[in-house]
């Protein structure tokens, strides 16, 4: 469960059923990976109820006492960094840092945003629909980044900075993209070109040999310095301008830039191509996706459901508790798994079976609790967008071949999802 080569070959989802039904709440080791040493090992978390629970709980379930990932920050110092991350916080600290960029992801905000995510949409469908044939993962890639990049103010020509940046944060477990760098030198603005020269040619290490965090200031100084070199001169009404004007710490500015760069791009990426992936292996479902426009929202839920883009998020007990039947102690990393909780049949009727039409679909893919993904309206437009335009503008869209997937146990990724449609119209 723990080993990233294991989600390269798919989500481990009978493994996960089998410990739901007999240890809900289980001891999981953290074996070595590669160059990154083995950890203490982690209560793992699978059943629906127990994870919202944990997720709703910060006062015994902390996000700010060892961060969200499950590897342990390498120092004092770097946790100390992430701590100032709104991920990594709890209420209040959490609250007032979350305010400060909410207003640009309401509802409100995305309606106005929804024209021009269509527009966008619809220009990267039908630049590739005289071909008959792309990797949709590629072509997906597209639409979270312009977004992103729209909402954040950044140039055009640095969008692809925004790409290879989450790219070595989530991807740093897959050598496609640990070192991921297509951004073009000479297209991209001077200060992207200054930041780009402060790029690692290689990954950093520690005087002792050991790998630096790639979620830290060390790992990625190129971004950081890009951060403060567009708050100098925000674009007005950008959620850049809005966190300059906020007098933001310089740790709490250099995080709230990583977040929204990372699961703003990264988790939509993923969420577009197995979307569609799943779409096409349920000829059923799309069909009906395809010829009921009215159904766009609940299947984008039971894709999100079904496809759980984020497999797991930490937690830290912040005192002796009890969960599931088992006794976790003070400062024991309590990790949840939504792949899991979002085919728990406790909660779901025939959880494995892909149904557009399921109602109610209480998946937790965007979280529970005060850490409720703050982008999760402006996903589910972009979603809704590019798998109903991609159905309605490439006929007889199909597999053309096998997807590559991610090799990471944080996310579940595609690199690679080639599709086939008829160009006779």
């Amino acid at each position: 469960m723990f080993d990233p080569a294991t989600y390269a070959r798919g989500v481990p989802y009978a493994l996960f059923r089998e410990l739901r039904d007999h240890s809900p709440v289980c001891r999981v080791p953290e074996p070595v990976v590669g160059p990154w040493p083995a950890g203490p090992g982690y209560w793992g978390v699978f059943r629906h109820a127990d994870v919202k629970y944990v997720l709703r709980t910060p006062e015994l379930f902390s996000s700010s006492l060892g961060a969200t990932q499950i590897r342990d920050p390498d120092t004092a110092d770097d946790l100390e960094f992430l701590r100032s991350m709104v991920l990594n916080q709890d209420p209040p600290a959490h609250s007032r840092l979350r305010r400060i960029v909410a207003a640009a992801f309401t509802p409100r905000a995305v309606r106005e945003l929804e024209a021009a995510i269509e527009e966008r949409t619809r220009a990267l469908v039908d630049g590739v629909a005289h071909r008959g044939a792309a990797d949709f993962a590629e072509l997906a890639a597209d639409l979270p980044v312009q977004t992103l990049a729209d909402v954040l103010g950044v140039p055009q020509q640095d969008q692809r900075l925004l790409f290879d940046w989450a790219n070595r944060v989530i991807g740093y477990q897959d050598a496609d993209y640990a070192q991921s760098s297509t951004a073009d030198p000479a297209s991209l603005t001077p200060m992207g070109r200054a930041a780009l020269a402060l790029r690692p040619s290689a990954p950093p290490v520690r005087p002792d040999g050991s790998p630096v965090n790639p979620r830290s200031r060390h790992g990625l100084p190129d971004m950081f310095h890009y951060a403060h070199a567009l708050a100098e001169a925000p674009r007005p009404g950008s959620v850049m301008a809005t966190m300059a004007a906020e007098g933001l710490a310089r740790e709490e500015f250099e995080n709230m830039f990583f977040i929204l760069v990372v699961a703003g791009t990264e988790t939509l990426r993923n969420s577009l191509p197995g979307g569609l992936l799943t779409l096409l292996d349920h000829p059923d479902q799309f069909e009906l996706f395809r010829t009921r426009p009215d159904l766009t929202g609940p299947a984008v839920e039971e894709v999100l459901r079904h496809w759980s883009p984020v497999v797991h998020i930490r937690r830290t007990a912040a005192r002796d508790t009890e969960l599931g039947g088992v006794r976790i102690r003070r400062g024991e990393k309590v990790v949840v798994h939504h792949p899991s909780a979002n085919r728990d049949e406790r909660v779901f009727a025939d959880p494995d079976r892909f149904d557009i039409t399921r109602t109610p679909n209480d998946h937790v893919s965007f979280g529970f609790g005060p850490h409720y993904c703050l982008g999760a309206h402006l996903a589910r437009a972009q979603l809704r967008a590019m798998l109903r335009t991609a159905a309605d503008r490439l006929p007889g869209l199909e597999r053309a071949g096998e997807p590559v997937r991610l090799t990471s146990n944080f996310l579940n990724g595609l690199k690679h999802l080639p599709v086939r449609w008829r160009t006779d119209r």
